[in-house]
């Protein structure tokens, strides 16, 4: 039997190497390697996918937050608020800007970040807030989006973790996670749910004006005539063949999610009934398409069923151990307005089993009796 992986990107080339292979050779043969029309494409599929008004490629989802904290005009000692319980990128950008990152706690539900744990960690230097759309699921948008407008902060969206989800306001109107606030931004390293086969990124915002600042910052702060830099800026671009093959992906994106969803469907059902295991909590104002499917595991027994999942060959992640606040590379500059108390309880409790748009039938119900088999000892 095949070994269990956390997620199976062989298996999902395989099912569209033809289309894959035509493109990459189609773009080798064109020598249009950098900014060519393959990435024109591709950026027109995802505007209309996102029903965005503009998508703004670039070399991975770490520069996408970077170049949008750029464009908004931070400055040195600004306070940008971000959540603990996320993963290094989404605070890393601000120490490198020398902001000043506010860290904050989460839900103990969703993971993600609340308008009140936001609006009590403001401050009159606070300039943006970054809400991460956590393992898959948006953050509940509209009454962040009101504490934003309330104190004139830009809201950028981490959606590195969840483009293809669904936000739904009150009013019924549907916006596409990363296409709420003022930038939303996104990752395309492979194990994305949208990934390419190397580093990739991209920018959204529906703001003509940032725009096209972000497209300057991100091409060295050139302005529409070569060689005219306005600002300093970096040098961040998705290459011409990573363009093509994720415009072969976009195309089945949906029944990806369609099929992360069938999988966590049965795990919920399998493990509804085990005291112990908290499954997947799914808001109702957002759809989830389950970059991880990620449990609660009670009474400290997080550690051994890892260990035990490990030993009878099923491997199981936990994202993230460690709190930002804890990282040594933020214990200098951060500020930690007040105490993390769900997000440390998280770090000594979430564990993530394999999900993927590619799982059999029999190596699901392998783990799911793997996790059964645990409880019953």
């Amino acid at each position: 039997m095949a070994s269990i992986q956390m997620v199976d990107l062989k298996t999902q080339y395989l099912n569209i190497k033809a289309e894959i292979d035509a493109a990459v050779i189609e773009c080798i043969g064109s020598t249009a390697y950098i900014n060519g029309p393959t990435v024109k494409s591709f950026q027109a599929s995802l505007e209309k996918y996102l029903d965005v008004n503009h998508v703004i490629p670039c070399a991975n989802g770490t520069d996408a937050l970077q170049v949008a904290m750029m464009a908004c005009g931070l400055q040195p000692g600004d306070e940008v608020i971000v959540p603990a319980f996320t993963y290094v990128a989404t605070a890393e950008v601000i120490a490198l800007l020398h902001l000043t990152p506010i860290i904050v706690d989460v839900d103990p539900n969703t993971f993600n970040v609340t308008a009140e744990i936001i609006e009590q960690a403001i401050t009159p230097k606070t300039k943006a807030v970054v809400p991460v759309h956590l393992f898959g699921q948006t953050a509940d948008m509209e009454p962040i989006l009101a504490v934003a407008k309330k104190h004139n902060l830009y809201v950028i969206e981490d959606t590195a973790q969840a483009i293809g989800s669904v936000y739904t306001f009150s009013d019924g109107t549907k916006k596409s996670a990363g296409t709420i606030g003022h930038i939303g931004t996104t990752s395309f390293f492979p194990s994305k749910n949208l990934g390419c086969y190397g580093d990739g990124g991209a920018m959204f915002t529906n703001d003509s004006d940032l725009n096209q600042k972000l497209r300057s910052v991100a091409n060295h702060g050139q302005s529409t005539t070569q060689y005219y830099h306005d600002v300093v800026g970096c040098n961040s671009r998705l290459d011409s063949i990573q363009a093509a093959i994720l415009d072969i992906k976009l195309k089945y994106l949906d029944s990806y999610d369609a099929a992360r969803n069938k999988v966590a469907d049965a795990y919920d059902a399998a493990f509804a009934a085990i005291e112990g295991i908290q499954t997947p909590v799914r808001a109702a104002n957002s759809t989830h398409v389950f970059h991880q499917y990620t449990m609660r595991i009670a009474d400290g027994k997080r550690d051994e069923l890892q260990k035990y999942l490990g030993e009878i060959g099923i491997p199981a992640r936990i994202y993230y151990p460690l709190p930002l606040d804890e990282q040594g590379a933020f214990k200098a500059s951060a500020v930690i307005p007040t105490p993390l108390v769900t997000t440390q309880q998280l770090c000594k409790e979430v564990l993530s089993l394999p999900i993927h748009t590619e799982m059999k039938e029999e190596t699901l119900k392998q783990i799911i009796q793997g996790v059964l088999s645990f409880y019953k000892k």
